[in-house]
């Protein structure tokens, strides 16, 4: 798997990941909350990080990264793609060549919370609310 850089014009193919990779893993987000983010992640947050994808040998988007003042901000896998590699190959990198030391994880996604736990990452605070706002509650974990 190659890392390759995430351009504007893919940014619609991202979002097609994201919502993939939290239908599959966030069973606690209702249909309401995916329609409220999904605006948000591409007209804002997509532009606010550095963003990084793996694709497949058929130019497919597998995942991406996105990292912002050494915190990882995003790391979605597409469902199917997910326990082949994709994931580590994106925060190796992350930390590697991005310097990120940081993340905030669902505490509701135990996979997630499971993966930093695996690559190395420990728990340091935990709030109850999301950024914004919303009863997601979040572990900051770092390396």
């Amino acid at each position: 798997m190659t890392i390759e850089n995430v351009l504007p014009k893919d940014y619609a193919e991202l979002l097609r990941v994201w919502e993939n990779s939290v239908r599959a893993t966030h069973d606690f987000i209702t249909e309401e909350d995916i329609a409220f983010f999904k605006p948000i992640i591409i007209e804002q947050a997509f532009p606010a990080v550095t963003l990084k994808c793996v694709k497949n040998k058929q130019n497919v988007i597998l995942g991406f990264v996105g990292i912002h003042d050494s915190k990882v901000e995003k790391l979605f896998i597409l469902n199917e793609a997910r326990g082949q590699g994709a994931g580590k190959v994106l925060l190796q990198y992350a930390i590697k060549q991005l310097g990120a030391t940081k993340v905030d994880v669902n505490e509701q996604n135990p996979l997630a919370v499971g993966f930093y736990e695996h690559m190395g990452f420990k728990t340091v605070s935990r709030s109850p609310l999301d950024d914004m706002g919303k009863p997601f509650p979040i572990l900051h974990m770092t390396l």
